[in-house]
């Protein structure tokens, strides 16, 4: 699938302290609605449905996705941080692709 970013907000954190997860995927979110311009055909569904916070491999947010998000879609959640280690962000779309970004923990003391 395509480029995903996550990123942790604020930069500098220390355990105890809720941050913002943010998620963004590169991808066209198309909602097998629209013709093609130049061929008059219509563009296929092809959407994330699906995308789930880990961290430490331990599932904290799920998220069930429509056609109706716009492209390139941007998530984002809070999360207490309770100890160093790595958020994943995994996602899927209707046609069974999938992706996963992680981003380290790295609390300061």
């Amino acid at each position: 699938m395509g480029k995903a970013l996550v990123k942790v907000k604020p930069k500098k954190y220390k355990v105890g302290d809720i941050v913002k997860v943010d998620f963004i995927a590169i991808h066209p979110m198309a909602t097998g609605m629209k013709k093609d311009k130049k061929t008059g055909k219509i563009i296929p569904a092809k959407y994330i449905n699906e995308v789930e916070f880990f961290f430490n491999d331990k599932s904290f947010t799920k998220m069930v996705i429509w056609e109706s998000v716009s492209t390139n879609p941007y998530f984002s959640v809070n999360m207490k941080i309770t100890e160093p280690g790595v958020v994943k962000v995994a996602y899927k779309d209707n046609t069974g692709e999938s992706g996963e970004k992680t981003k380290k923990i790295k609390p300061k003391a």
